[in-house]
């Protein structure tokens, strides 16, 4: 697949099979994920793959119990693209567990050497999670990044064994898609293009 016919049609995944992704193809995902750029290639990332059922359990309980409240409180009036987003983030966080594998991704402060700056350390791990999710949609694997390791940081550390100097950054769904990929919704590029002078 062209890689730009990737992109165009990297729509986010909340609905996935619960089918198992091979190991070999997690690998070549995390490959192309650690074949992006980082500033002054301080390749500061950590992945963590999780895909074991009773660990998927336990966070996606923890996680459920802490989005409860906000989707409950689901605000009114919203279009129909939002009001999708919203549902298939519920429907995402309700079954967690069944979700095949789940890509955590973090960084280490690394960079500059003498006076590390949290701005590189997200710009290390936000382009690998995009080549992560394009090389996905290249090999008709789902993926939908969510921020649930926000609400359950400290079970996951825990569970996981993560050393506190790793700032997780990132949580990446990843399966078999229920649904259809389709083009994404981007507003025109006259809109933000702007040529010599804004």
């Amino acid at each position: 697949m062209d890689v730009i016919e990737a992109m165009d049609t990297c729509t986010a995944m909340r609905y996935l099979k619960e089918d198992p992704i091979p190991k070999a193809d997690i690998e070549r995902l995390l490959y192309a994920a650690t074949r992006a750029s980082s500033p002054g290639n301080s390749q500061g990332w950590q992945f963590v793959v999780i895909d074991d059922a009773d660990v998927k359990q336990d966070i996606g309980v923890s996680v459920a119990e802490a989005m409860a409240p906000i989707f409950a409180n689901k605000p009114e009036g919203m279009d129909g693209v939002a009001e999708r987003m919203y549902l298939g983030a519920e429907h995402l966080a309700k079954n967690f567990a069944k979700v095949p594998t789940w890509i955590l991704g973090g960084s280490r402060k690394l960079y500059p050497p003498n006076a590390p700056e949290d701005v590189f350390m997200h710009s290390t791990i936000y382009p690998a999670g995009q080549n992560l999710i394009v090389a996905a949609r290249s090999m008709n694997i789902g993926t939908c990044f969510t921020t649930f390791h926000r609400v359950a940081e400290p079970m996951i550390r825990k569970l996981c064994n993560i050393p506190q100097d790793v700032h997780l950054c990132l949580f990446v769904a990843v399966g078999y898609p229920e649904r259809k990929f389709m083009p994404v919704k981007r507003q025109p590029m006259e809109n933000v293009v702007h040529w010599n002078s804004f």
